[in-house]
């Protein structure tokens, strides 16, 4: 008996010290492992660089950075893209709107002196206070829609102040978003579902709307304080 009762002790001390190890090993493996699934920052935590005004060279001062995030500090930011500009990809970021706030993300957004606004090509995930913003009355305008066209599958969103988390699918046209790991819409660019919803839109009267395959990300100055931070994309 003795010779099982010491192995035995032995082997759950080396169990403990597994267990036990600094929560600071763990987080830089959780690190290297997003390293690993290529993901690439899109924001750096402590610059505006990578980003630009839409239709412009330079950033507006009204986008600061802020406790490391990106932040919208007041009206007259104007909407912002990336320096780059992605087909197929997943994006990752963190959002958090000010109290009765309104906001956006886009993607496959379009440059053109033709083209006076985001939207006019890229399809919008809405950033929104659902409690107090009277927009979330239409299901198609809560926060985690495809705005004015697709609603959400379930509610997901966290109340105005808090931080909430998104992640955008887009894969040859096939489209998802997450919000705070709840998949909320799912639909495919393009198919009759999307066509039928896309004719009886506003976005109708901007012929690119949703067709250029390929765009820049941006983010949306609706004239309210908000929050982003976190931002990274994986190219597919």
């Amino acid at each position: 008996m003795k010779s099982l009762t010491f192995p035995l002790f032995f082997a759950g001390l080396i169990l403990l010290a597994i267990a036990c190890q600094p929560a600071a090993e763990k987080e830089s493996s959780a690190e290297q492992t997003d390293a690993d699934a290529g993901f690439v920052p899109l924001f750096d935590g402590q610059t505006t660089a990578g980003w630009h005004n839409y239709n412009a060279d330079t950033i507006s001062p009204v986008w600061q950075v802020q406790d490391g995030a990106l932040y919208l500090s007041g009206k007259g930011g104007g909407d912002i893209v990336t320096d780059g500009e992605y087909d197929s990809f997943i994006l990752t970021l963190d959002w958090k709107i000010s109290e009765g706030g309104n906001s956006g993300v886009f993607f496959h957004v379009v440059e053109s002196d033709t083209l006076d606004k985001v939207y006019f090509s890229g399809p919008e995930i809405q950033v929104l206070d659902d409690e107090r913003h009277a927009d979330a009355k239409l299901p198609s305008h809560q926060a985690g829609s495809n705005y004015d066209l697709h609603p959400l599958s379930e509610p997901a969103v966290k109340p105005a102040g808090e931080w909430n988390s998104f992640k955008i699918v887009v894969d040859h046209g096939h489209v998802e978003h997450w919000l705070n790991d709840k998949k909320v819409v799912d639909y495919q660019l393009g198919s009759p579902e999307w066509e039928a919803l896309y004719q009886a839109s506003k976005f109708t009267q901007w012929p690119l709307y949703g067709r250029a395959g390929k765009g820049h990300i941006a983010l949306q100055d609706h004239g309210d304080p908000v929050w982003f931070k976190n931002i990274k994309i994986k190219t597919l």
